[in-house]
């Protein structure tokens, strides 16, 4: 018998694994599995899913043949979200403008408005030794920060969140349903920023909104596409990814104490706990590119115009790049990918860590001890991987 006749044949892959409820629940149980079919398996929605760290790395970094282009995945809008799905060259003038909006020195200067929200929300609930997370802290800490940086009306965030929503997580039974839903909440975004962009115009304001109205990108005026490219992004960003984040890591600590016991004893721990965090949770799974030109890697060949997912959580995951990576160490220095890799790492990381350090910080400050309600089974969205409800409990 030869040696290819006693080798052990790769276990099958359902595809459909991605879509399972147990995968949202568990999924570095999930990633390991796919790995252990190879660094590429098919995806959820026909195609190929990239799953191994160093073949995600190479996607990222090479948009040249995996592109972040519109046709990568369209959400119902009528122009590119700027700059995610914008490619270089073009890429690079956007960078420019937008990159020192969210510079560290810059967002260090909010961290005390932070803190002071956090706070202010606390104090709603903390008499009341219980809590559903996600509306009672992790959507409007997030939600009113960006809003009132971009220059929107807080008072209007249970709107902002249904267009939101129903851009990202739309209602439907089918595709073609889905996408229905997706183009009508688009349209009211794209209507809303259009008619704000032009009252700006008309009487400016010290927000981002007004500085857009006059910017100029490779000495050439933002055109008001460009601009409703940008607050299209900025709106789907700042109201969804951070206080996924939040959910993810507070469900995560809430059933390990011990972990959480390191991050009340020693708050100079929370830098390394953030990022340990957004490794192990990866709140946003993967991202969509689209391939540009024959290509293979990790042993498998992509055709151009063929639509792929890339796995960060799985990446955060691969022990062939992090021996341990299945023991979770707050206290470690940690690289991750949660926030991407090459030219269209997230804008807005430096405010995003800075939000969740500042929850943590202030949050455990005041309620150290807390559990997840007796009873509850935690329903994890995957994708954009949010807690359908959270409840919290904690003696008073």
């Amino acid at each position: 018998m030869t040696e290819e006749q006693t080798a052990v044949a790769p276990p099958a892959f359902d595809p459909n694994l991605f879509l399972d409820p147990e995968t949202g629940r568990n999924p570095q149980d999930f990633y390991k599995f796919a790995r252990s079919v190879g660094a590429v398996v098919p995806g959820p929605f026909g195609g190929q899913t990239i799953m191994g760290r160093r073949e995600v790395e190479f996607a990222l970094q090479h948009p040249e043949i995996f592109s972040s282009a519109m046709e990568a995945v369209n959400l119902g809008q009528s122009v590119p979200l700027i700059p995610l799905q914008v490619d270089p060259p073009e890429h690079s003038k956007y960078r420019k403008l937008l990159d020192p909006i969210f510079a560290p020195k810059r967002m260090n200067l909010i961290e005390p408005d932070i803190s002071q929200l956090v706070n202010e929300l606390i104090d709603g609930f903390i008499d009341d030794g219980s809590c559903e997370f996600t509306t009672a802290l992790a959507e409007p800490l997030p939600s009113s920060v960006f809003l009132r940086l971009l220059g929107l009306p807080v008072s209007e965030l249970a709107m902002f969140l249904e267009m939101k929503n129903g851009i990202l997580r739309p209602a439907g039974n089918d595709l073609e349903e889905i996408q229905a839903q997706q183009r009508v909440n688009a349209g009211e975004v794209e209507r809303f920023f259009s008619e704000t962009l032009a009252d700006r115009r008309k009487k400016p304001q010290d927000d981002l909104l007004s500085m857009f109205a006059t910017a100029e990108v490779g000495g050439d005026k933002l055109t008001d596409d460009e601009i409703l490219g940008i607050c299209f992004l900025f709106l789907l960003a700042g109201l969804d990814t951070v206080t996924d984040a939040l959910e993810c890591f507070f469900a995560y600590l809430a059933q390990h104490p011990g972990q959480r016991r390191l991050i009340v004893e020693d708050t100079a721990t929370i830098p390394s706990a953030v990022e340990e965090l957004l490794r192990w949770e990866t709140p946003v799974t993967g991202v969509p590119r689209v391939v540009q030109q024959d290509f293979e890697l990790g042993g498998c060949p992509f055709q151009k115009g063929e639509h792929v997912g890339i796995s960060i959580g799985s990446a955060n995951t691969d022990e062939q790049e992090l021996p341990d990576a299945y023991d979770v160490d707050l206290t470690r220095n940690t690289k991750h990918l949660a926030f991407g890799a090459g030219v269209h790492r997230c804008l807005g990381s430096h405010l995003a860590r800075l939000e969740l350090r500042t929850t943590l910080r202030e949050w455990h400050k005041r309620i150290p001890d807390y559990e997840i309600a007796p009873g509850t089974e935690l329903n994890f969205m995957f994708g954009l991987r949010q807690v359908d409800t959270l409840p919290l409990l904690w003696p008073t």
